[in-house]
């Protein structure tokens, strides 16, 4: 029987050689593996982006996977602070970002002869607002784990299949995402959404997100780990830590982490 496994492994033999764009994320890892098996080591670039928008432990897992793989990889530094349309947070801020990312990426691709840029969105982003999308198509990125119609929930269960230790991994993204649009996004703002999430991570929490709303932040915890907080008597010590960081009000999401949930109100006015 033919499998989206086995449409993704054609989709990309037929690319020959691809640059990934490169994160350690649970979709990006299962593009890689499956590029590497389709084409060899010697036609797969995994490249892997550095800045102020993402934790340092990403980049330092990202790095350690693909030297496992012993996937050729490259680290870029990215520039989208720079960038004062990226800082003013507008709704469209993730088009900012991405075009920084896959304007480089489309540079380093066509000076080592890569013929494609390739990145790990798959079928459920579409349901979701992704701006940088526009970015992708402008620079010519493709998807193909989306072209295969590929779900989070198949790229589980088939980097599972594979023997992927990202298989289980929490979903991560730019911590820039954590604050909501029209809300200037500082260095500042940043270092302490970072430092808060590492907090909690350190904690044992698995799939969380520290919401920044000025001096209000918003936790939201996976609703089967909520009980944990008041079962281990957190709730002290997790005010006292987001209150030493310079929050005036730390407050619990009782819906809970979701995905995109900054994403909320945007989907509602397009209702």
């Amino acid at each position: 029987m033919h499998t989206k496994q086995d449409e993704l492994r054609k989709i990309l033999t037929n690319m020959e050689r691809v640059l990934v764009a490169y994160s350690g994320g649970v979709d990006s890892t299962y593009l890689l593996k499956m590029a590497l098996n389709a084409l060899g080591k010697h036609n797969v670039l995994a490249v892997i982006a550095s800045s102020e928008t993402y934790p340092e432990f990403e980049k330092k897992e990202a790095i350690e996977l693909a030297e496992e793989f012993d996937a050729n990889f490259k680290v870029i530094e990215t520039s989208e602070f720079l960038d004062e349309n990226f800082r003013k947070n507008p709704d469209n801020r993730c088009f900012y970002c991405k075009s920084e990312l896959f304007s480089k990426l489309r540079d380093i691709a066509k000076e080592l002869k890569y013929n494609f840029v390739v990145d790990g969105s798959n079928a459920d982003d579409l349901a979701d607002y992704r701006p940088g999308a526009k970015a992708k198509k402008e620079n010519g990125v493709r998807s193909p784990l989306q072209e295969a119609a590929l779900t989070k929930k198949e790229i589980r269960s088939f980097s599972k299949e594979l023997g992927l230790k990202t298989w289980n991994k929490p979903s991560y993204a730019c911590l820039a995402s954590r604050i909501p649009y029209g809300t200037e996004i500082t260095l500042d703002s940043l270092k302490k959404i970072d430092l808060g999430e590492q907090f909690l991570r350190d904690l044992g929490f698995s799939q969380l997100r520290v919401r920044h709303h000025g001096s209000i932040v918003r936790i939201e915890i996976n609703k089967d780990e909520l009980p944990q907080i008041i079962e281990n008597d957190l709730l002290d010590v997790i005010s006292r830590k987001f209150e030493s960081l310079g929050y005036t009000y730390v407050t619990l999401d009782l819906k809970g982490y979701r995905t995109g949930s900054m994403n909320e109100s945007i989907l509602t006015k397009k209702a």
